[in-house]
């Protein structure tokens, strides 16, 4: 067996660890911008696992117009580090919001540029899929609750408000969440590819 018989599930260890916790983070900043409410028992779980770094961190990063700044150096620091050590296991290429990204190959601010890009790529993804989750709560059970579905719909707000706002009402049919839809999808499209360019140099 070659020496990549390792590599790979390595890989995959480290990719999901990594991208598990920043995910937990973004949510944390995100819930935290939108005033959701921490006593949710889902708020509490993610509270709990993130404070720890980020007490640290804000020692010496101060909060930005009332937001966590401290949530977002720390995404940066471990997409960054995660980078580096996907690079240490000689992994040249990878995807960034469906644009490959050669990490192998480029300078340490080259890869700076690709974590920048890469944290707007899960934000735009994490506001894409709670789209979506909200669409099909609303399919297989309206007028429930639980403590998911308050943080689903407090993260999607922000984006269906707008569109609803915007769309005129087709016979009580609500289009705003194809259109939250597409309008991501095209942002990320729009977006990540000329940062991911920009870092290659």
């Amino acid at each position: 067996m070659g020496s990549g018989y390792l590599v790979s599930p390595l890989v995959l260890i480290t990719n999901t660890l990594f991208d598990l916790y920043i995910l937990l983070v973004v949510l944390r900043f995100l819930l935290q911008m939108l005033r959701a409410d921490f006593y949710n028992p889902v708020s509490q779980f993610i509270v709990r696992l993130t404070t720890p770094p980020l007490r640290v961190l804000r020692r010496f990063i101060p909060s930005v117009s009332g937001q966590d700044s401290a949530a977002i150096v720390f995404c940066l620091l471990l997409i960054f580090s995660k980078f580096m050590l996907m690079r240490m296991l000689s992994i040249p290429v990878i995807s960034i919001g469906g644009v490959m990204a050669p990490i192998g190959s480029v300078s340490l601010a080259g890869l700076l540029v690709f974590t920048v890009a890469d944290l707007i790529a899960l934000f735009l993804t994490v506001f894409l899929v709670a789209v979506i989750i909200q669409v099909v709560l609303s399919w297989i059970s309206p007028g429930n609750y639980n403590p998911m579905i308050g943080l689903v719909q407090k993260i999607s707000d922000p984006i269906l408000k707008p569109m609803r706002k915007i769309l005129p009402s087709f016979g009580g049919l609500d289009l705003s969440p194809i259109f939250a839809t597409l309008a991501l999808l095209v942002a990320k499209m729009l977006i990540i590819p000329p940062i991911v360019y920009l870092g290659n140099f």
